[in-house]
């Protein structure tokens, strides 16, 4: 559920709204998690390295970040990232490596039902 505090970031609302929106049409446990994720104040919310990803993924995985990614290490295997925000230098690692970064209400649209998606964090 959406706290009702006020949110610095009226967009992180707006999807928090979307995923749980999403989780509860698709009974997908996915959603409702990342949109927990993201109920954190910044300083709590996940910040995930490029190292970790490609430590703990496999060629054309899905991953979502409900936080930030970072651009420190480097990425071997094609993945698809989804996160709140990403750093430019992760942005570029992801892309070279033949990937592709998208946001998370972008991911939503596309796999609604939250199938052979990673979270990560």
């Amino acid at each position: 559920m959406v706290r009702t505090i006020e949110y610095k970031d009226p967009g992180r609302l707006e999807l928090i709204r979307q995923l749980e929106k999403a989780a509860r049409d698709n009974k997908s446990l996915i959603w409702a998690a990342v949109a927990e994720g993201l109920t954190c104040v910044r300083r709590n919310r996940r910040e995930v390295n490029i190292h970790k990803i490609d430590k703990y993924s496999a060629e054309g995985d899905i991953i979502v970040v409900p936080g930030k990614v970072l651009g420190d290490g480097r990425l071997e295997h094609k993945v698809s990232v989804a996160a709140f925000r990403f750093t430019e230098g992760a942005q570029k690692r992801i892309q070279e490596a033949g990937g592709k970064t998208m946001t998370i209400a972008e991911l939503i649209k596309a796999n609604p039902k939250g199938s052979k998606i990673k979270l990560m964090g």
